[in-house]
């Protein structure tokens, strides 16, 4: 059959240049996941999960959210997660990928512009694909070149609504977007500033509430609950008439089925916690800094080092693979990123600073690192 014949030639060909991807178990000292509180498997969920059994949470929701799949439960959520945010509503959905998707194929119209950061996720560039809006990148972090590129826009006939798209926290980079300055060109446009909260959640601003938390713009914001809250989902926060809008016409919401009412009862069981308790966050910042310290004495740029995303760029895509099996066999989880996840020659080990691993973990780490790489030059 042609299909397999020609999908077979291209995992070949992925082999041949070493990039095919392969599923392999957990093993070794969590410096991959995105689990930067530690919650994935704590005492807090798994007491939040046996109290959802105990009163009759189910686990699966059996339809959409507009057949029978809507249940209290995503509503109860919904209605806690848009007051812990600070929004007028919010929206359970499956998982992240599938809320960017709503979002950016739904909310731009024609004639509208969705102005975004040249290194937003690949869920946004998902919705876009789909949206019949205008889409122009600007270069990263850099609210000049936005202002410019939106400068073209309108000097070319632009009239629709601006969306500027963006994330707190990139996932690849660890740096942090200048969300003020992206609001203020915001407010100066009446623009909507679209921010995917997806590695900030749970560890940046009061009570984790994320970096987007007080801005002067019209903000959506995007909570993945899978990474800083150890569950599944994301939440969509903003505006009570883009959650309906969102609801009436988003197709990655209308026709899939919806989200579990027991990841639901867990994810208000984090909010609720994170709410009356600062301690996690606490925890992680302490982390994070302990592991800025510890990287910075294992030659790792200071410019690097931005929030609980480390990259250690290598640039060579066989060194940087070379360099994360060896410390993989050295019993620190540490995956290697190559393109065309990042540009070519920035091939990098993303080191995650996570809730599961303790400062002196985070200590051997860097030295081994700093080591390896001494013999290697």
């Amino acid at each position: 059959m042609k299909a397999l014949s020609r999908l077979n030639s291209m995992l070949e060909t992925l082999g041949s240049r070493h990039r095919r991807r392969v599923l392999a178990p957990r093993h070794g000292l969590d410096f991959a996941s995105n689990d930067y509180l530690g919650l994935a498997e704590s005492p807090l969920l798994h007491g939040a999960a046996q109290q959802a059994l105990e009163r009759g949470v189910p686990l699966g929701s059996g339809g959409s959210r507009l057949l029978r799949g809507n249940h209290p439960e995503h509503e109860a959520l919904e209605e806690e997660a848009a007051a812990f945010f600070g929004a007028e509503g919010a929206l359970f959905m499956g998982g992240g990928f599938q809320a960017n998707q709503a979002i950016f194929s739904t909310l731009p119209a024609a004639g509208d512009l969705i102005l975004y950061d040249d290194l937003v996720h690949a869920s946004a560039h998902e919705g876009m694909r789909i949206s019949r809006a205008d889409t122009r990148a600007f270069a990263h972090n850099d609210v000049a070149d936005a202002r410019r590129v939106l400068s073209d826009w309108l000097a070319g006939g632009g009239t629709g609504q601006i969306w500027i798209a963006v994330e707190s926290i990139y996932s690849m980079e660890g740096d942090v977007a200048p969300l003020v300055t992206l609001s203020d060109l915001a407010v100066e446009h009446e623009a909507v500033l679209v921010v995917d909260e997806a590695h900030a959640t749970g560890v940046f601003g009061p009570n984790g509430k994320g970096l987007a938390h007080g801005l002067k713009a019209e903000v959506l914001t995007l909570h993945t609950c899978g990474k800083g809250l150890g569950v599944s989902g994301g939440l969509i926060c903003g505006s009570q008439v883009m959650i309906e809008a969102l609801i009436n016409r988003a197709r990655p919401f209308i026709f899939a089925t919806a989200p579990s009412p027991f990841n639901a009862a867990l994810v208000r069981a984090v909010l609720a916690h994170l709410k009356k308790d600062t301690t996690l966050t606490e925890a992680a910042t302490a982390r994070m800094h302990h592991a800025h310290i510890a990287a910075g004495r294992g030659r790792v740029p200071k410019d690097m080092l931005n929030s609980q995303i480390i990259p250690v760029i290598l640039g060579d895509e066989a060194r940087t693979m070379q360099m994360a099996a060896t410390l993989q066999a050295q019993g620190f989880d540490v995956r290697g990123i190559r393109p065309p996840t990042v540009p070519r020659g920035t091939s990098r080990l993303r080191v995650s600073v996570t809730g599961n691993v303790s400062k002196v973990d985070i200590t051997a780490l860097f030295e081994t690192l700093a080591q390896h790489q001494s013999e290697a030059a």
